[in-house]
């Protein structure tokens, strides 16, 4: 019993042997010249390069996508790896939420009641969200687009890959076989090629079908491809609509601190005459001024430094600290400066974030 399963095995292997000789022999004659080979039809040969083509885009998008959602290359890798081993692919914060983090404990460590603290809370506080958001953004992403294209991959072009190459073997042993009955002299011979040719035909005809089969579903997984296009977009959208209404809130409540630069700008305006309006006054150390109608001469008010400032060139005007300068504006000037005054013969820009208005 053992003895006969061991002569069938090695007749198996004896005619798998032929069969690849037959198959190289076949191959190295047609790439030399020497022996014809049948040519496949304009339209399957369509369908062939629309196969490679959207398989070899399918994968750069899939590798462009990756990058973009996870722009980290090594834990990108790491990610790949979890996932062929079929491991759970670590939650991991993202680099806004660690922004925000460290704000956080920033504000809180340098005084939560003060401006600088308060509006660090808030900027951290609202980092953390953009983190959590592109979180969502990246599960919704590799679920809905990512994972149905690697399956496409996976799947569906393996299995078209397969079959032709099952289709090129059968294409080599039917011109083999032409080949043979060619050569063939005897009657016996010329009977026996003929119909070994019969059976390579038969045998290349039906995986033509199959294959063919297969290359036409392209279309489909196409069809899918767009479906799955139009989540990630929506993904996309509903990712910045949210990232941009937390900041619309973050910039409201920023106006709220004393001294912020959101704050200071609304009450700068261009010096405009006699007949110019007067801007409310900002808040100062925290309080709001009570008299708020006082008009300012010429569109000029009176600021506190905050910090020490050293000019950059001869435009900039150097301050120091808790001193009081004279502001205003020019026409054309950059929204962030300020031009400063001190005495009568000093003057120059001095960036908004340096000062506290007074008056």
């Amino acid at each position: 019993m053992a003895a006969s399963g061991t002569m069938d095995n090695m007749k198996k292997f004896a005619w798998q042997a032929g069969t690849f000789l037959t198959r190289a022999r076949q191959y190295t004659e047609e790439k030399l010249g020497n022996a014809e080979k049948t040519e496949l039809d304009a339209q399957f040969d369509n369908l062939q390069q629309r196969a490679d083509r959207t398989k070899q885009w399918t994968e750069r998008i899939i590798t462009r996508t990756e990058a973009v959602l996870q722009p980290n290359p090594i834990k990108r890798s790491e990610d790949f790896v979890n996932v062929k081993l079929d491991r759970k692919v670590p939650d991991r914060e993202t680099n806004s939420e660690g922004l925000g983090l460290t704000m956080i404990e920033a504000g809180n460590e340098l005084g939560p009641g003060t401006q600088y603290g308060a509006a660090l809370v808030l900027v951290g506080t609202t980092q953390k969200k953009l983190g959590q958001f592109e979180k969502e953004l990246l599960q919704t992403a590799v679920t809905s687009f990512n994972n149905p294209l690697h399956n496409f991959l996976d799947t569906d072009m393996k299995t078209i890959t397969k079959e032709r190459k099952i289709l090129e073997n059968k294409r080599l042993d039917l011109d083999a076989a032409k080949g043979k009955l060619r050569k063939t002299k005897s009657p016996e011979a010329n009977k026996l090629a003929e119909s070994e040719l019969r059976v390579a035909q038969s045998e290349f005809d039906r995986q033509y079908e199959i294959t063919k089969l297969l290359l036409e579903g392209i279309s489909s997984a196409h069809s899918n491809h767009l479906s799955r296009l139009q989540y990630f977009v929506e993904a996309q959208q509903a990712y910045f609509e949210q990232c941009q209404k937390a900041m619309a809130e973050l910039q409201t409540q920023m106006a709220n601190i004393p001294g912020s630069v959101c704050n200071i700008r609304q009450y700068i305006v261009p010096v405009a005459g006699a007949n110019s309006t007067t801007p409310t006054a900002p808040p100062i150390g925290g309080d709001i001024l009570q008299d708020s109608a006082s008009p300012a001469q010429n569109g000029r008010r009176k600021a506190r430094v905050l910090y020490d400032y050293d000019a950059a060139d001869q435009s900039e005007l150097s301050c120091l600290a808790d001193e009081l300068i004279t502001v205003y504006t020019l026409p054309g000037m950059d929204k962030d400066w300020v031009m400063a005054e001190r005495g009568m013969d000093q003057q120059g820009k001095v960036p908004l974030t340096y000062l506290e208005f007074v008056s």
